[in-house]
């Protein structure tokens, strides 16, 4: 059965953010000919691989821009060298186009002309800095960086002038010069804005002489070794924006006290001959706080140099790849990010509202299939071991275009070991032995016959190796003489000598703790020990051709992924991508 992506089929929620959109259409706020009237970007920087809270930006900013035939622009923010890489800008393109939205297929003329890199922009940046400092809007400062932090005072105290914030402007042009020549060391110099002249007093920390240049001698996985000086993320963001002529710049709360310099530095810009007005918007929405993981990149790396998983990928953790290989599903990742909404007000999602997400995008479309997870040989004593019965079932319930998957009955099966109990709890109908004058239980064998428990086998340890049964040959699924056994168990199994054995990882969330580094919390302590399980499964035979990336529903246990990197043809190896129901919500 197909699993092609589609867009989720969720309607649009109303949001602030499509009122300020819709606003703008009908005012013309952004009209500009030859363009459209919304343009939005996902600014993500190449440090580090995205994880589920980037999902929610690339749903946002891309689907406004899907909705209100717009454009959405990815754009690299590579002004750190020293933690950037190549492998990370892939990997954010392959995650972006996984999860259903493209840059590339929006251009009329094709390629990549929405796919930017701020890089690209460092001779523009550089120039404007240079007529900031000849304006008198900034200045080289010189102080040492302990001096620096003691003059910018705290939240209940003032800063403190520089005592090179006036030096002249030639002076600092000359030196800002120099730095960009090469001519001094990290941290010897650097550049900050100077929006007012009692900007230092300012309760907003973030407009006090923000650095917008500093001196780093690394080398930059785009640009090499010609740059020695790079601007700032609150610098180059709002100038990007600007040359990209985006409409709605969309960040989370956390930007939201940076907005005043986003605003005066594109003012004196188009002041100064740079940009046309109407400029940029920057407006903020609440991040995405998901329950039971981490999202901090340091947190995520630790997890991984440690060796606490199994690398980036690693399907317990927050990160995109490692959502993908663990079988999430795009539309069902979208499905989510829709409905947690789009507000200014932060707070926690249970991640079981990510986890139903996924379940209400899989059970329309993800085929059936049998597997025996924790098996326990099951003899039909009364069946010949020379024969086979041919058993089918549909491939989906809901989906009778979709056929009937086959499979043999034969005298030796396996069963759960769940499905037998040697003393029975009261209200259990699965099979039990023989006690006293009383048969053992009847239980159906999903899809085939009906069958009576005559007994079971132990080892010298004690431990249940065997059930024997004995079956109705009158008792087959589908046909008349089903109907004359009434009996309240119904389990799944396999054939023993039909099956297909195979590798499955039962994965579960990674923290017991649902907010496991709140509040200076070590988020280690809260590891769950039971988030991945290996064992030896046994299934249908059908599934030895199962795709890498195929989904299925395990009757009974949940859905289903053939790993998309461990799996070879014909020897899948699946991961659990969630359970049939929300185990957690009762714990």
């Amino acid at each position: 059965m197909s699993n092609d992506k589609k867009t989720a089929a969720a309607a649009p929620a109303p949001n602030f953010l499509r009122n300020i959109v819709e606003h703008d259409l009908a005012t013309g706020a952004h009209q500009r000919e030859g363009l459209p009237q919304v343009i939005t970007r996902f600014p993500p920087e190449p440090n580090g691989y995205l994880h589920i809270g980037h999902a929610k930006s690339i749903c946002l900013n891309f689907g406004l821009a899907r909705d209100y035939q717009g454009r959405c622009h990815l754009r690299f923010d590579d002004t750190n060298p020293a933690k950037e890489e190549q492998e990370y800008v892939d990997s954010i393109m392959d995650s972006v186009k996984w999860l259903g939205f493209s840059w590339e297929n929006q251009d009329p003329a094709g390629g990549d002309a929405y796919l930017h890199y701020a890089s690209d922009y460092f001779d523009r940046l550089y120039e404007m800095a240079e007529y900031l400092i000849k304006a008198g809007y900034a200045y080289v400062d010189s102080q040492s960086a302990e001096e620096m932090a003691a003059n910018r005072g705290n939240f209940n105290t003032p800063g403190v002038n520089s005592r090179f914030r006036n030096r002249p402007a030639e002076e600092s042009l000359q030196l800002f010069r120099d730095m960009k020549a090469g001519k001094y060391a990290d941290g010897e110099h650097i550049l900050r804005a100077k929006m007012s002249e009692d900007a230092m007093a300012s309760p907003n920390m973030n407009l006090r002489d923000p650095a917008i240049y500093r001196i780093r001698h690394a080398h930059h996985h785009r640009t090499g070794d010609k740059w020695c000086i790079y601007p700032m993320y609150d610098y180059t963001h709002p100038i990007s924006d600007a040359l990209e002529n985006i409409t709605h710049s969309v960040c989370t709360l956390e930007f939201q006290d940076h907005r005043p310099f986003y605003d005066w530095l594109l003012e004196t810009l188009a002041e100064g001959g740079f940009f046309k007005k109407p400029l940029p918007k920057q407006y903020e929405f609440s991040r995405l706080n998901l329950t039971y993981i981490v999202t901090s990149k340091r947190k995520l790396r630790q997890l991984v140099e440690e060796g606490i998983v199994d690398g980036w990928d690693d399907p317990r953790l927050s990160t995109l790849v490692g959502m993908r290989r663990r079988g999430f599903t795009p539309e069902g990742i979208q499905l989510m990010a829709e409905r947690t909404g789009v507000t200014k007000s932060d707070g926690w999602i249970d991640f079981g509202v990510l986890e139903g997400a996924v379940r209400e995008d899989l059970d329309p479309k993800a085929p059936r299939a049998i597997a025996v997870l924790k098996p326990l040989k099951l003899i039909v004593d009364n069946f010949d071991a020379n024969d086979s019965v041919e058993c089918s079932s549909p491939v989906h319930p809901h989906h009778p275009e979709l056929g009937n998957r086959t499979f043999p009955f034969t005298r030796e099966l396996w069963i759960e070991e769940e499905d037998f109990m040697e003393v029975p709890s009261k209200g259990y109908f699965r099979f039990y032995p023989p006690i006293g004058d009383q048969p053992g239980a009847r239980v159906r064998l999903k899809y085939g016959f009906v069958a009576e428990c005559t007994g079971y086998d132990k080892d010298d340890s004690g431990k249940i190796t065997a059930v024997h049964v004995n079956y109705f040959p009158d008792s087959k699924s589908g046909t008349d003489g089903a109907n004359n056994y009434k009996v309240k168990g119904n389990i799944h199994w396999v054939s023993a000598s039909a099956a297909l054995e195979a590798e499955v990882r039962l994965y579960d969330r990674l923290f017991t703790d649902p907010q496991p580094d709140a509040g200076g919390k070590d988020f280690k302590q809260f590891l769950n020990p039971k988030a991945k399980e290996v064992v030896t499964a046994y299934l249908e035979p059908g599934l030895e051709d199962a795709q890498a990336e195929q989904r299925f529903q395990f009757e009974r246990h949940g859905y289903f992924v053939a790993d998309r990197v461990d799996s070879r043809p014909g020897k899948p190896v699946f991961n659990r991508i969630v359970t049939l129901k929300d185990s957690w919500g009762t714990k």
